[in-house]
């Protein structure tokens, strides 16, 4: 192991599963890359084993090099990384067979899960083809009848309706969780003895998360697969695993059977990220908006004379071209009810039209609801419950087809664009993936500055520029970034510029996507305590979508379950998701994986029986 790694893997009964023939020996892993600024050590002298029908976690931070070990164990990393000490797979030495070898042992002897499976299948070509695509590799005899069988029993295998007429399916015809089956699918197709996952739920709903988790634990049970997990969901390592390896740096720095990782952690990096994990009910909106009416208070105070002006000008946001403070808001510091509504849904209806012989799909239906200024509003639901359209709708992306939508006292249903554009500049938005929202051929600065470039022409360079640096500087993000390109930041620091980008032109609504979704669970909370802060700041409200109900819970002052395109029940975090009334949302809350085994192990119960009640 590690030079000063703990490992309590031989002080649990645990140990009687790790004297068995391991599958996989990890010993004295190293991996260097050569870069332009010097060596970069990404694992660094890594041991670890896994035996049959075990579960390992491989945890950590981005960085940490779970994803680097993982790659390692089939032999996937590139020719230009420096490679030390052995990975035994079924006896044999990944780092040091032939290439011809090391195609015939992949498949057969260790299978990976590929983190996002829209990425991992190609869209031109059916799942049957691709699933039969290893089968062919290894039997080039076999009849295409032969194939055929063997991909339907596959796709059987991992929970595929109607197997046998979806093998000419492509991938774009089924959702996030059945593509994530798919890819499940084609690691199991050869019947290897172990298997990478990696992030293999990170994409996904809590509903659809638990099917897959269940599907992951079934194969195990049933067929001895060892398999080792690489996630940052410490939720879901509570809900698999039997063992955990944390990572820092390189570093191994502990191994623990799960139970004794979450009861009795022995590094501090460990306990710090079982810290920063958010829980059901930990909520800031009370006193986030107790330091909203704070600062409401400083700011009144220091427009009467009360102060130097720096506290106004933080609280109510500094005008971006003259460096004037403007007056606070009437708004600002009002509890809820009496504040102004800002968006105002009615019988809202969005129905995608199908085009082609298709018949038109209803997105969203009969929704309603209100987003007051200064309001953190949550929406939660399955993918494709209508969150993100309702998002889009609001700021003018998706048209509304009927009912009634109100934003900033502009009526959106058969709005044009010319008399909606001066509003859409008082909406900031927020984006899932800021790597694919980013233009990749301009700077990060240049990327912050877009909004400028539309709504704000009348600005000069030098106003730009010194609004972009304020802005980094907001986020807190280093002026120097400004000059990088997207690929040059980590995720957090990309998902910070973006915040930055939506926060560009001071507005009244923020719409945030799914902001925190890839991110691991120390940058997440870094992330979204930065979110609490600005929030504070510039009182701001906030449409916040998102499948994590717990990080939900944390930031709203009132959230909304969607199911299938309607709204099903609203109110306070303490009313939603504290005391449902709906079965969707207890079924919803149940399928939550929480950090703690012997709880989760209660709620997978749960969870399961309300799955059968519904279905």
């Amino acid at each position: 192991m590690s030079e000063n790694v703990k490992d309590n893997s031989t002080e649990t009964p645990g140990a009687a599963a790790a004297s068995a023939k391991s599958i996989l020996d990890v010993n004295g892993l190293g991996v260097t890359f050569s870069t332009d600024g010097g060596d970069v050590h990404a694992v660094k002298n890594v041991t670890l084993s896994v035996t049959p029908g075990e579960v390992l976690a491989i945890v950590g931070e981005s960085g940490s090099g779970k994803t680097v070990t993982a790659r390692s164990i089939l032999g996937l990393l590139p020719e230009t990384a420096q490679r030390s000490g052995a990975v035994i797979v079924s006896g044999k030495d990944v780092l040091s067979v032939s290439g011809e070898q090391l195609r015939k042992m992949r498949g057969t002897d260790v299978s990976m899960v590929f983190q996002e499976p829209s990425t991992a299948l190609n869209p031109v070509y059916t799942v049957g083809w691709q699933i039969a695509e290893g089968l062919r590799a290894h039997d080039r005899r076999a009849s295409k009848a032969e194939l055929k069988t063997k991909v339907i029993a596959a796709m059987e295998q991992v929970g595929i309706p109607d197997a046998k007429s979806r093998f000419d399916y492509y991938p774009h015809q089924f959702s996030g969780g059945q593509k994530q089956r798919i890819v499940i699918a084609m690691a199991l197709a050869l019947g290897a003895e172990l298997i990478v996952a990696d992030e293999p739920t990170t994409a996904l709903d809590v509903t659809v998360q638990a099917e897959i988790l269940d599907l992951l634990r079934d194969l195990r049970d049933e067929t001895g697969t060892a398999i080792v997990l690489i996630t940052h969901n410490m939720g879901v390592v509570a809900d698999l695993a039997d063992r955990v390896a944390v990572m820092y740096r390189g570093d191994l720095v502990e191994v623990s059977p799960v139970k004794q990782l979450f009861s009795d952690p022995k590094e501090q990096y460990t306990r710090d990220l079982l810290a920063a994990v958010p829980r059901l009910g930990s909520t800031v909106a009370g006193s986030r908006k107790a330091a909203a009416v704070e600062a409401a208070e400083a700011a009144s105070t220091d427009a009467k004379g009360g102060g130097d002006g720096r506290a106004a000008a933080t609280s109510a946001g500094e005008s971006p071209d003259t460096g004037e403070t403007p007056a606070p808001d009437a708004d600002s510091g009002k509890p809820r009810d009496e504040r102004e509504s800002i968006v105002v849904a009615r019988n809202l209806d969005i129905i995608y039209p199908g085009g082609f012989g298709r018949a038109d799909f209803q997105a969203v239906s009969s929704v309603s609801f209100d987003i007051k200024a200064g309001e953190v509003y949550g929406l939660v639901g399955e993918s494709g419950s209508g969150k993100t359209t309702i998002g889009r709708a609001i700021a003018g992306l998706t048209r509304a087809s009927g009912g009634s939508l109100q934003v900033l006292g502009h009526e959106m249903v058969g709005f044009k664009e010319r008399t909606f554009s001066p509003i859409r500049r008082r909406i900031g938005f927020v984006f899932q993936d800021p790597a694919a929202s980013f233009n990749p051929h301009l700077t990060v600065g240049e990327c912050v500055a877009e909004p400028f470039a539309i709504h704000r022409r009348d600005m000069t360079p030098k106003d730009r520029e010194k609004r972009v640096l304020e802005l980094l500087d907001s986020v807190q993000l280093p002026s120097a970034y400004g000059a990088r390109y997207p690929h040059e930041l980590s995720g957090g620091q990309r998902q910070r510029a973006s915040l930055a980008r939506g926060l560009a032109l001071d507005p009244e609504l923020l719409i945030a996507d799914e902001p925190t979704s890839a991110l691991d669970v120390s940058v997440q909370a870094k992330v979204l305590e930065l979110f609490v802060e600005l929030q504070n700041r510039f009182d701001f409200a906030a449409l916040f979508i998102s499948h994590d109900l717990a990080v939900v819970d944390m930031l709203s002052d009132r959230i909304g379950v969607l199911f299938q395109g309607e709204l099903l029940e609203e109110g306070t975090g303490e009313q939603v998701l504290g005391s449902p009334s709906n079965d969707y949302t207890k079924r919803l809350i149940a399928s939550l994986p929480v950090p703690d085994p012997d709880e989760q192990a209660q709620r997978r119960e749960l969870a399961r029986n309300l799955r059968t009640a519904a279905s």
